[in-house]
């Protein structure tokens, strides 16, 4: 398994895609952190649901997942009366 930074990666795509061709992974790091694995695609998981892809995020720890329903459509309001940007010139002289 080779590991990159960013940068390199970049410079070297060609190399790295190359040894993913040959089976090898490559994780690829930000500041020493690992961000990604490139794999090759035959050993690729296969696409699952967003729900799914959420779960183990949040199961990992790096997202919460929301714990209400999310908000109603709200209604507009209109104001009458002069303009509030004007209000505000008035009011600053």
């Amino acid at each position: 398994m080779a590991k990159v930074g960013i940068r390199e990666l970049k410079n070297r795509l060609t190399y790295y895609l190359r040894l993913t061709k040959q089976g090898e992974e490559v994780v690829v790091t930000d500041r020493g952190q690992p961000v990604a694995v490139i794999q090759p695609i035959q050993y690729a998981e296969p696409t699952v649901s967003l729900e799914t892809r959420l779960a183990r995020l949040a199961a990992r720890g790096l997202v919460t997942l929301p714990s209400q329903k999310p908000l109603e459509r709200v209604r507009r309001v209109t104001a009458s009366g002069p303009p509030l940007s004007r209000i505000i010139l008035s009011d600053r002289r």
